[in-house]
């Protein structure tokens, strides 16, 4: 298992490597634990959050059994680019956190791609 400073310097790397290729775009940013996932729109020039939705809001947990699973991320997916794109967003740059591309988090990805970002 990682230590956490690895984990935070690995996280750090990446973010500093989207923030060289985003071009003024917002990111997607993804932050997941064992029982929920979050995800937001992040405007870094401003620093502002500009669109978010996660597992935890009442009219999502009322439908759902659990927030762990990947049928809850792509429905998470899906609610921030609905979101976003009610807020003038359609392109962003993709940060996955210290997190490796699979499972929920690539789950959380496909269904905010299918929900009209570009990314």
């Amino acid at each position: 298992m990682a230590s956490k400073e690895s984990t935070q310097r690995r996280a750090q790397r990446i973010r500093r490597q989207i923030k060289a290729v985003a071009n003024g775009r917002p990111r997607l940013s993804v932050h997941r634990t064992s029982k929920n996932i979050y995800v937001q729109v992040i405007d870094d020039t401003n620093g502002r959050t500009l669109a978010a939705a996660s597992t935890l809001e009442k009219d999502f947990k009322a439908g759902k059994k659990t927030g762990a699973d990947s049928a809850a991320a792509a429905a998470v997916g899906k609610l921030v680019a609905e979101r976003a794109t009610k807020a003038g967003i359609k392109d962003v740059v993709f940060d996955r956190g210290a997190y490796i591309y699979h499972g929920r988090v690539k789950a959380l990805a496909e269904a905010a791609r299918e929900g009209g970002l570009n990314f």
